[in-house]
């Protein structure tokens, strides 16, 4: 490990990373709240000093990275972006160290769990970062190493790589920086997009912002403490639930689309997959509720006297509910933790799904569960017709040995982190139902669970030693779990 070369880099990833804070000292601003302000004019100061230090530590190591250090780099670097993240929240006095760390590893990973009780409360300038490290989570920091740290060479192509695990990367252009701006783009033009349609739909221009950060990043963060169920808006719900199904497809698909490249994007395995889980799913949610539940609880912070919901409100509620777990967004207008155990069971599958490779979604990725699919079929196949020489394709490629034990190494590596922190949850004394729900939503960056973590509830009940863990494993399912697993490796630090 070249721990000089580490620092130095990682003292200009700080450097680079401290006007993040800029948007939140203008709204503050905007909104005359000056205590906030100052606080994060101090975030600008401390990040840029502690950028410097670590710049000055190795400043005389050569620019060259190997790949250790490379993924080192990424799991230190995103570890140490939320505690920046988490400085906003201590000095305004509102939350503890650890509290305020959840809540920004939270937020950087789009996961959207929560420690709040009362959201509202907060001022507008916390509550606006609060949003805005979930849009830097979903695309802006990727791109930000990506660009500011060209010469890390194989480092770029890592982070690249893990962003867009598909099986097709042919509509990039092959410079990881012109891929960079390309994405960019997209994120950028979607977000005013969607701002603008929300303004037309009755938000103002806060919420509209705070909650186009929480969909496009598929973070599901909200400024109301009844999240979109307190617009009580069928206009509202149509447009984030439209985007909330655009961010959890593959950028380079919404790229073809742009452009016209229709057959292209209709003829992608993945996609078509997703979609039809998204549909399958919803009609086998509604179905399950509409004959076997006959009450279930209608918009969450509607009065009793609204009574159950009719047919049509139950559709608006199960779709939109259930387009908002699968794409791992955590938007909630009902509390679907009353829900039928089959349509609470089916969500939990959902997450652990997740949206396209190549978005912002969480989850295993559809690409991956479909390969592991098609591989068992394929290996089954083998078994009794061993004489067949059957090459193993998907969506027309060759599906080789190295992206076969790629992709089962993966998933190894996900149950087994899985299992061991759900044993961890349950042994600090938290309800096995609870302990499964929260691990499944952190790991794949949802954020509501179910039990003590569902949709009308918050992790705030937690100890500190869960919190933490569940920081950790938020970090791992943003990351790939590689670049945070392979810090807490001895002979990862070791010298060469």
């Amino acid at each position: 490990m070249n721990k000089s070369a580490f620092l130095k880099n990682l003292g200009v990833f700080s450097l680079a990373s401290s006007p993040m804070f800029l948007p939140s000292l203008l709204c503050a601003l905007w909104y005359k709240e000056t205590a906030v302000a100052a606080t994060f004019l101090c975030c600008i100061l401390f990040t840029a000093a502690c950028g410097g230090l670590l710049y000055m530590l190795g400043r005389r190591a050569d620019n060259s990275l190997q790949h250790r250090e490379t993924l080192g780099l990424v799991g230190a670097g995103w570890l140490l972006i939320a505690l920046y993240g988490a400085i906003p929240y201590i000095l305004s006095g509102h939350l503890s160290f650890v509290d305020a760390y959840f809540e920004s590893m939270s937020g950087f990973s789009t996961t959207g769990a929560s420690i709040l009780s009362d959201i509202e409360v907060l001022p507008k300038g916390i509550l606006f970062w609060r949003s805005f490290t979930h849009w830097l989570g979903g695309l802006g920091i990727i791109l930000l190493i990506i660009i500011v740290l060209p010469f890390l060479g194989a480092g770029g192509k890592l982070l690249y790589r893990s962003e867009m695990p598909g099986l097709d990367k042919s509509s990039f252009k092959p410079r990881i920086k012109d891929s960079a701006i390309f994405l960019f783009r997209i994120y950028a033009g979607l977000t005013i997009l969607m701002t603008l349609l929300l303004l037309f739909a009755g938000m103002d221009l806060y919420d509209s912002l705070c909650h186009t950060f929480g969909t496009l990043a598929t973070g599901g963060v909200s400024t109301r403490n009844a999240s979109i169920a307190a617009y009580d808006s069928p206009l509202i719900e149509c447009i984030i639930c439209v985007f909330m199904i655009i961010a959890g497809t593959s950028f380079s698909l919404i790229y073809c689309f742009a452009v016209g490249e229709y057959k292209t994007v209709y003829k992608n395995g993945e996609w078509r997959l997703y979609l039809s889980l998204l549909l399958v799913s919803a009609v086998l949610i509604s179905l399950n509720i509409l004959f076997s539940h006959p009450s279930i609880p209608g918009l969450i912070g509607a009065p009793e006297t609204h009574g159950d919901p009719g047919f049509l409100e139950r559709i608006r509620l199960v779709v939109f509910q259930t387009v908002s777990i699968m794409t791992c967004t955590g938007f909630c207008t009902t509390d679907f933790n009353q829900w039928p155990d089959f349509s609470r069971m089916l969500l939990l599958v959902l997450m652990v799904i997740g949206g396209c490779s190549g978005s912002t979604s969480g989850g295993l990725k559809v690409v991956r569960v479909m390969l592991l699919f098609k591989m068992a079929v394929w290996h089954l196949t083998q078994t009794f017709r061993p004489k067949d020489i059957r090459v193993f394709r998907a969506d027309n490629m060759i599906v080789d040995k190295e992206l076969q034990r790629s992709i089962l190494s993966y998933f190894t590596l996900y149950a087994c982190v899985f299992i061991a922190a759900t044993l961890l949850l349950t042994a600090i004394g938290i309800p096995m139902v609870t302990s499964l729900s929260a691990v499944a939503s952190c790991f794949n960056g949802v954020g509501p669970g179910l039990d003590q973590v569902g949709a009308v509830s918050n992790y705030g009940f937690m100890p500190a030693s869960a919190k933490v863990l569940l920081s950790f494993i938020m970090a791992m399912g943003r990351l790939k779990l590689y670049a945070i697993c392979a810090l807490f490796l001895p002979s990862f630090w070791r010298k060469y």
